[in-house]
């Protein structure tokens, strides 16, 4: 019509572990979400021991995780100081001079999450779960032999490809800041399991459903980094981090008030997820996905990645299943899906990085 400006649409291509899928995205720019997008939710309930509160809890977070499968979190119970500390923590490592064979850093560029994008300016430096920082405490000489393979700390390793632990993480920060290092992770592994139960209630289930799937839990913990971006990088339009969907149940993601994050709304819109101060970001995980046969939605996105024992086989969760709506998915456990799309990343990613050094004498660099 006359007059009326038409958005063109693009096609997104987003990696899952059977693949890829792609989504319908409008050509328009980013614009900030509104209160409806992203719906702030108060976690007071949380701590209740009424059942009928905690059940009112379940149906917001049911209708956050159906319209948009993002939402903040407010009085999560992770106090200021322990996110102050951890910034700090952030800091100090990646202010010092660092050494890319550190267990679990990966410098800028050496990631491509998204292969339809730029390779990644972010740095960062991640681990993994480990029973002895497990804030309910467990014996390492007593976890049980079918979860030691999914356990890849280094007193687990044994021969395998070893993941960083919090052990080795922390060895490269001062010493005061090692023990801060255990309690953030293990604040918000203390929430994760929190709110998997208000999780469980949302889906209709008994809220200990997942207890017994999360005493060695994916719990993975991440310290992001954004360098001011190079002339080069931003005449070329490189990313922080690229679009993608996040693993296992859900993520907890803490925002600086810089900002940064954008989702992919139900629209096609790229919407701003402003940060909120004294909030955390909750996102759904593809294997959350799975369990409750897409009832919930997965959107694109220093987070926490929060699932069930990787050793765990689980298939749709029967509340979500009917006569009319059958299982879409097979029972898989939550380590092999997550290693199905790592191997798929590692594969896709290995060819573009190479051609990119390949160029790094050409490159033009700015001071930051």
């Amino acid at each position: 019509m006359p007059g009326k400006t038409l958005t063109s649409i693009s096609k997104l291509e987003l990696r899952t572990a059977y693949g890829p899928v792609f989504r319908n995205v409008l050509d328009s720019p980013p614009r900030p979400c509104t209160a409806e997008e992203i719906l702030i939710i108060d976690l007071k309930p949380l701590r209740s021991d009424n059942l009928e509160e905690r059940r009112a809890l379940a149906k917001e977070i049911r209708a956050a995780s159906i319209n948009s499968g993002f939402f903040y979190i407010q009085n999560h119970g992770v106090d200021d100081k322990t996110i102050a500390d951890a910034k700090k923590q952030l800091l100090a490592f990646f202010k010092q001079p660092k050494s890319k064979y550190f267990n679990g850093y990966k410098p800028a560029r050496t990631s491509n999450i998204n292969v339809g994008e730029s390779v990644d300016v972010k740095e960062s430096l991640g681990w993994r779960y480990d029973p002895k920082y497990d804030p309910r405490y467990k014996d390492p000489a007593a976890v049980p032999e079918d979860v030691k393979p999914y356990i890849r700390g280094e007193d687990f390793a044994s021969g395998r490809k070893m993941h960083t632990c919090l052990d080795l993480r922390t060895k490269y920060l001062p010493s005061r800041y090692q023990t801060l290092t255990h309690l953030s992770w293990a604040a918000c592994l203390t929430l994760a399991r929190k709110l998997v139960k208000i999780f469980a209630l949302s889906l209709d289930l008994e809220q200990t459903y997942f207890d017994s799937k999360t005493t060695y839990p994916g719990s993975d913990g991440v310290f992001n980094y954004y360098p001011p971006r190079t002339e080069e990088e931003i005449r070329n339009n490189f990313v922080g981090l690229g679009s993608h969907t996040d693993l296992q149940l859900f993520t907890l993601l803490w925002l600086d008030m810089t900002g940064g994050l954008q989702v992919l709304n139900k629209d096609g819109q790229w919407i701003i997820a402003t940060p909120i101060e004294g909030t955390i970001v909750v996102n759904i995980g593809d294997f959350m996905i799975r369990l409750c046969n897409d009832t919930y939605i997965l959107r694109v996105s220093m987070p926490f990645f929060f699932g069930i024992k990787f050793n765990s086989v689980e298939g749709v969760i029967p509340s979500c299943t009917s006569e009319a709506n059958p299982a879409k998915y097979e029972p898989i456990s939550c380590g092999d899906w997550c290693q199905l799309r790592f191997k798929g990343e590692e594969e896709e990613s290995r060819g573009k990085i190479a051609a990119l050094k390949a160029q790094a004498p050409s490159a033009v660099v700015v001071a930051a």
